[in-house]
């Protein structure tokens, strides 16, 4: 009689009771998997048209992503779970996003589901129920690990209150700081500010200031400013230096007995002219017609950093130094650096060295690693050994023109093997003692360049194959190496197709040197072109980022199956290490502890990217103050990106970016091709492709903001 009686309440069951019982029967049973058999069974479904009811109503769950269906016919709860664990994303406009650690799709989470979670924080999220061809959204239910609770921008101080006001495109609130935690601030400067609570109901964080930069507008505090806002310190610890002064820098009899004496020999150093840390130098000698001896000497910093002391600590922590447009910031103490183990000319030097056998042909007949003494005789800049080269003439002239003629085979032969030869203009400033940006000039990589380039990086690979090269049944030891990927094949697939419209081509399939090969050409065929700079820029996004590992996978961009970083330990971490483990290696000592390596790898790769953001910040600044006093001036540019918000151009003979925004291009309604690169009219149909050629007016110069609005000007 009973089932009878469930029969009938089965034949009236509504679509959502039928729903809400499926929802339960699977949440009490989330790892077991079902077919509609057991299903109907479990929920005693006896009639047919129940079973139809329930088969639709699985459908649409996996639709929802409620449901996987893990084979054919057999369903069970979708366990990425409602309750995941990701890393969290704000957005100014409200529009926050979470990125599961385990991989999948982003889930939206509104400012009012947020938590007041910053940005990068990892936190716990519950999944809502997924709504029909709606994206997945979430709220925050714990923060686990705070990202950054730290923030730069300008104190604005009233009578009785104070705020910072950001710039920082992720935090939509300024933050309320309290009369007692000013630390002296006063309204208009810029401040280093700490959030120490956000409570639930407050609309804006509360802070403490934990340290004054200066006055707004001033280049000292706007550099350490950007310095601040990337995490990256803008002061020397005093301990560090203080440890540094107590270092002694006179070379021992202990020293030049363990080492090999270079100091007779014809040594120079080449370097920008306003360098001060010298971590290189080349010496060369005729051993005997047609052979030549060249040493690759670097400043043997480990020799005076023992591991695991105070200064090796802040390095390791710093992993490289920063170059500002106007100022360098050392990865170690000045006094090591720029004196102890920088090779100054006239002064003797202990070196950690390469030494090269080579015969005229550029071929390396035999190559030895020492620990040196060495005196360099004479210091040179780029433009002095630059113009040796061009003349023929001037001090040590034999040397620089046969070092340089070796360097030109050896630069052939790396080329010919497949390495790319990206050749990027790098733009500088001249700037008076203000810092203030007085003109803006290109620095262009010459042959006295290329030359330490080719001889640093053969001293590189030198170094990673004496430890990375071994017979096929013996195992490598632990060693940091620069390693490069292939570039991903859909990446250059889109290259290819951008760079057709200007009638170029590239190979996207076929051997890694076929690949590099047609990229040289490509790179080759637009040099002093219009162009070039936008298709160099463009070739770069599709290459992958060289990083440091212990995992050894060659270097694509340089063509070497082995390659590290050994030739600038004053301003690298990562070279330290290498010093250290070829020292120990060397003398027959046993394998590193990979974890703890690849871990450095890890954080040097992640502090060279941070760096390497902070100098393009300061490079933005400068063009903004240079281009500031040149507000309604027009310029011929080149439209260097297409965004939904607008077009990013370049001025052509500064390289000074600004963006045309949407609103500006007043005349149509725009549609943003992504794949295109371009935007369309769609009233007049006019076209806003990459590359095409504009003229432009500067409209405005936000300093704050580091950012240059153009308007176009109709010719």
């Amino acid at each position: 009689m009973a089932k009878k009686k469930e029969k009938k309440a089965g034949k009236r069951m509504k679509k959502s009771e039928l729903a809400e019982r499926l929802i339960n029967y699977f949440r009490a049973k989330p790892n077991e998997t079902f077919s509609l058999k057991q299903l109907s069974s479990g929920l005693n479904l006896t009639t047919h048209p129940l079973k139809m009811l329930c088969a639709d109503i699985i459908l649409e769950m996996i639709a929802d992503d409620f449901l996987q269906e893990v084979e054919k016919g057999q369903y069970k709860l979708n366990d990425h779970g409602l309750i995941m664990t990701g890393i969290f994303q704000r957005k100014s406009n409200g529009k926050n996003s979470f990125i599961p650690e385990d991989g999948g799709e982003t889930i939206f989470i509104a400012e009012r589901n947020s938590a007041h979670a910053m940005n990068n924080d990892k936190v716990k999220i519950a999944l809502f129920a997924k709504r029909k061809n709606r994206n997945p959204e979430g709220e925050v239910i714990e923060i686990i690990e705070r990202a950054n609770d730290t923030f730069v921008g300008t104190l604005k101080v009233d009578k009785f209150y104070a705020f910072l006001v950001t710039e920082n495109r992720t935090l939509a609130n300024d933050i309320f700081i309290p009369k007692d935690k000013l630390k002296g601030g006063k309204n208009g400067d810029k401040a280093v500010v700490k959030i120490i609570e956000w409570p639930k109901e407050a609309k804006n964080p509360i802070g403490q200031v934990m340290d004054i930069l200066g006055k707004a507008g001033e280049n000292t505090t706007e550099m350490h400013a950007i310095l601040a806002e990337y995490g990256l310190p803008y002061v020397y610890p005093k301990n560090v230096e203080a440890a540094a002064e107590k270092i002694p820098a006179e070379i021992t009899e202990a020293d030049y007995a363990e080492r090999e004496d270079f100091r007779a020999v014809t040594t120079f150093t080449i370097d920008p002219k306003d360098a001060k840390d010298f971590d290189d130098a080349l010496s060369i000698r005729l051993i005997k017609p047609g052979l030549w001896e060249v040493g690759v000497h670097i400043a043997d910093v480990t020799h005076y950093v023992k591991e695991g002391s105070t200064i090796d600590k802040e390095a390791e922590k710093r992993a490289t130094s920063v170059y500002l447009v106007d100022r360098t910031i050392p990865m170690l103490p000045e006094r090591l650096c720029n004196f102890i183990c920088s090779l100054r000319p006239n002064e003797e030097k202990l070196a950690f060295s390469v030494i090269f056998d080579m015969n005229e042909k550029g071929e390396v007949k035999n190559s030895r690693i020492k620990h040196t003494v060495i005196k360099s005789d004479r210091r040179f800049t780029y433009e002095e050994a630059q113009q040796v080269i061009e003349t023929g003439e001037g001090d040590y002239k034999e040397e620089i023109l046969e070092l340089n003629k070796l360097a030109q085979i050896l630069r052939k032969q790396r080329l010919a093997a497949g390495a790319i030869d990206f050749d990027r203009i790098e733009v500088k400033f001249e700037i008076d003692e203000t810092g203030k940006p007085l003109s803006v000039y290109f620095k262009e990589s010459k042959e006295a360049n290329k030359l330490i380039e080719e001889f640093m990086l053969l001293a590189n690979r030198t170094v990673a194959e004496t430890i990375g090269k071994v017979p096929k049944n013996k195992k490598a030891k632990v060693f940091p190496y620069r390693i490069h990927d292939l570039p991903d094949p859909d990446k250059l697939e889109n290259l290819n197709w951008f760079i057709n419209r200007f009638g170029y081509k590239i190979r996207t399939s076929g051997s890694k040197s076929e690949v590099s090969k047609s990229i040289n050409r490509l790179l080759d065929d637009i040099k002093d072109k219009k162009e070039q700079n936008l298709i160099e820029t463009v070739s770069l996004r599709a290459m992958q980022k060289a990083r440091y590992s212990t995992v050894n996978i060659g270097h694509y961009g340089l063509a070497f199956d082995f390659y590290t970083h050994f030739t600038s330990p004053i301003r690298r971490f990562p070279d330290m290490m290498v010093h250290r483990l070829l020292t120990r290696y060397l003398a027959g000592g046993r394998t590193a502890q990979k974890d703890k390596y690849e871990d450095l790898c890890d954080h040097s790769s992640e502090m060279e990217q941070i760096a390497s953001n902070a100098e393009r910040a300061s490079v933005k600044y400068k063009q903004v103050e240079f281009m500031s006093e040149r507000v309604g001036l027009e310029f011929e540019g080149v439209i260097s990106g297409v965004t939904e918000w607008g077009l990013y151009v370049e001025i052509n003979e500064n390289k000074c970016e600004g963006m045309v925004p949407m609103r500006d291009l007043g005349d149509d309604y725009y549609d943003f091709d992504e794949k295109n690169y371009c935007l369309i009219g769609r009233r007049h149909h006019k076209k806003f492709s990459l590359g095409d050629p504009v003229t432009i007016k500067v409209a405005r110069a936000n300093l704050e903001k580091k950012q240059l609005d153009f308007a176009l000007v109709e010719k």
